[in-house]
Formats: structure tokens, C-alpha cells, sequence
């Protein structure tokens, strides 16, 4: 699934094709992924320029005077920028169109979600689907001390809490193993039991690890690409995602791997204790 680092590629990719920007008209191929497409997709858009590109989460925002078009790239999406026309392939469910080329929806397993937002509706961050998303860990107003806070009484793993998304946001299943090995906290670790400075050190992780991985253009486990198709790298730099049995990097223990609740965890038993 794309997760925080790669819905910020795609998102940083759209400004530089497509913000500002005219839509001349949108086609759908099919009528729903996840939820309902808008039907009346052109006619809402049509004639209509971007105005600012957000991402709130792993949403993507593309706000247009009137409204603000909400896309979710599920577990194997992609929002592509064609400059050149292309026959649409199989799981090409949604094209928009602009002078200059056309924005493509890919999405194979149709978990994904594109919806419209109307600006009479109110605020788009009072969305049901954005209301409760936590802090954003790229913003100032995520650090030790609010994780800390959001730790206090709480008997999950702290692992479970970081995927959970409700006290901080988008920090998915790769980038939480690498962040709690960063700060040599074992991801089954109950919640409460952090410290404060414990809670420094991860948040600081957390950072760090999410801007190496946008630099490195996200991470492309399967069939990842940004907004110009290219994969991302952060994969080949992990320190403990996707290594069961290799040895670790600082301290040479090998890296165990176990599933709890459906998603692999990893970790190296010598340096998260």
C-alpha cells in the first residue's frame, strides 16, 4: 500500500504538472472503486483550474475553486501524468484531462477512492474520512512530547499505535518498523510503558526516517511509481523491513520477522530491546 512517503512523491509530482492548471474534461471506466465514483465527474470539472495540491494523510487533496477532488491510492493505485496519450489498459479507471496532458487512475485491486468534496459542504478537513486522522508527523506540531501524550494509559503495542493513525498519521507498516529500530524500541512494546525521552527518540525517527524516504521517491515494493511513472528506492536502504534472517547492520543479530494482526513486523532483537 502507498503510505505517507509515497503519496507525498505523487503529491509534489502533480504541482509541478498540473497545479494551476485547466481541466478540459475527465472520462470514467468504471463506476466504483471503494466507494462510488462521481458520475458526473467532466461536468463537475470541466472548465475549472487547480488550485492547490495538499496531502493530508495518505489522501491526496486537489482543491479547485468550487471543491476539492479526495484521492486514495489503496493498496496498488497510481495517479499518473501522461504527456503523451495513451490506450488505456486494463485498471485504468479514470482519465482527467488538461491541455497539456492527462491525469490517469490506475488501480488493479479497486481499494483505492476518488471522491468530490463540494465547497458548500464546508471545510474539506471536516470530511469523515479526514476528521480524525492525527498530527502530521512532517509538521511542527508532532514531537516527543505529543507522542507521549498519545501513549499515556494506552495497553497497545506502540506499534499498533503508530498504525492506527489517530494520534499521529501516516506512518504505514514500513515505516514504523524502521522507525522504532531507529529508536531501538521492540515494535510489541506496550504503548504506556514509553518514556518521555523514550517518546523523543522515536518522534524523532519518525521524522527522519519519512524525509529520507521521500527523498529516495518512496518505496516500491511492488508497482509503486510517482506522478512520472519512476519507481521509488527507499527499499534497498531499509534497515529491518524485508530482511527476516539477515544480519543486522549495527550489531549483526539476525532479523526476526513475526505477523501481528495480519502485517508483518520486523525487528533485531539485539538493538530493540
Amino acid at each position: 500500500m502507498p503510505e505517507l512517503p509515497e503519496v507525498e512523491v505523487v503529491a509534489r509530482g502533480l504541482r509541478a504538472r498540473v497545479l494551476g492548471h485547466t481541466v478540459r474534461g475527465a472520462q470514467l471506466r468504471a463506476s466504483a472503486l471503494r466507494w462510488p465514483l462521481p458520475a458526473d465527474l467532466s461536468g463537475v470539472l470541466a472548465g475549472r483550474r487547480v488550485e492547490r495540491i495538499d496531502r493530508r494523510g495518505k489522501y491526496l487533496l486537489l482543491h479547485f475553486g468550487h471543491g476539492t477532488l479526495i484521492v486514495h491510492l489503496g493498496m496498488s493505485g497510481s495517479l499518473r501524468f501522461l504527456e503523451r496519450w495513451e490506450p488505456p489498459q486494463r485498471h485504468d479507471h479514470v482519465d482527467i484531462g488538461f491541455g497539456h496532458g492527462w491525469l490517469r487512475l490506475h488501480d488493479p485491486r479497486r481499494f483505492g477512492a476518488l471522491l468530490w468534496h463540494d465547497a458548500a459542504q464546508g471545510p474539506v478537513a471536516a470530511h469523515p474520512l479526514l476528521a480524525r486522522l492525527g498530527v502530521e508527523p512532517l509538521e511542527g506540531g508532532f514531537d516527543g512530547g505529543l507522542l507521549h501524550r498519545g501513549c499515556r494509559g494506552r495497553r497497545v503495542a506502540i506499534k499498533q499505535l503508530l498504525l492506527a493513525g489517530q494520534v499521529v498519521v501516516g506512518v504505514g507498516n514500513i515505516y514504523a518498523s524502521e522507525s522504532l529500530f531507529r529508536a531501538g524500541i521492540r515494535p510489541t512494546t506496550r504503548a504506556a510503558r514509553l518514556s518521555a525521552a523514550r517518546c523523543e527518540a522515536l518522534a524523532q525517527a519518525i521524522r527522519a526516517t519519512l524525509a529520507l524516504a521521500i527523498e529516495r521517491g518512496g518505496s516500491t515494493l511492488r508497482d509503486f511509481t510517482g506522478a512520472d511513472g519512476q519507481s521509488g528506492y527507499f527499499q534497498l536502504e531499509c534497515l529491518v523491513y524485508g530482511r527476516q534472517g539477515e544480519p543486522c547492520r549495527r550489531c549483526g543479530a539476525p532479523i526476526r520477522m513475526a505477523h501481528h494482526q495480519q502485517r508483518a513486523t520486523y525487528w533485531c532483537p539485539g538493538c530493540q530491546r
